[in-house]
């Protein structure tokens, strides 16, 4: 049995989309690695533009019908509903041929999992970064996605590695999140791994 995470993000290049799955990769490495103890083969894939995420998922859903295949992109704004009729009603996405358990949502998108470890944050960015200026609220995923972005930018303008910019810092930060953290504070980024390890454990 395979496992494929295909999820948004990672810019037009190899080099970038290289990186940001070896990010992608680290975050999720509880789950990988429960995936290897249970003789499962694990892909992350990064697919660039939002609807090129959706037409690899698509495809594989089609060419690959024996592996258990992700979708994971951002809501984009606050979510309505279970994720499959969430972007079926924004993106006009027909996802009847997947299951529920297969498609996730990084809400309200992927920087709300980064701001939920400061901590990660400031190892990353040292000096200069300002964790007063993320947002403060225990549920992350109530927060606009201009928000998270604005408040990102705002805490790490004043540091060497220049203000946040998903290409350049999101792989890197990524490997340095803690994943407890996040789904203490994003209720999406904890179905995703309560559903996938129920699906590696069956």
């Amino acid at each position: 049995m395979e496992i494929a995470i295909y999820f948004e993000g990672g810019g037009d290049s190899k080099d970038t989309k290289a990186a940001l799955r070896q990010g992608m990769h680290a975050f999720l490495k509880p789950l990988v690695d429960l995936a290897r103890q249970h003789s499962y083969h694990w892909k992350t894939i990064p697919c660039g533009g939002r609807n090129q995420t959706w037409n690899a998922f698509s495809d594989a859903l089609k060419t690959e019908p024996g592996m258990f295949n992700v979708l994971l992109v951002d809501s984009e704004d606050k979510v309505k509903g279970l994720p499959r009729a969430h972007l079926g009603e924004q993106d006009k996405w027909n996802l009847q041929g997947a299951q529920e358990e297969q498609v996730h949502l990084m809400a309200q998108c992927m920087e709300t999992w980064l701001v939920a470890d400061p901590e990660a944050l400031a190892e990353y960015y040292d000096q200069g970064f300002n964790a007063n200026a993320l947002p403060g609220r225990l549920n992350l995923e109530d927060e606009p996605k201009s928000e998270i972005h604005a408040k990102l930018r705002l805490a790490t303008r004043q540091t060497q590695k220049s203000p946040y910019h998903k290409i350049k810092h999101a792989g890197e930060l990524l490997k340095r999140v803690k994943p407890e953290k996040a789904k203490t504070r994003c209720s999406y980024c904890e179905r995703l791994f309560k559903l996938v390890e129920t699906k590696i454990q069956s």
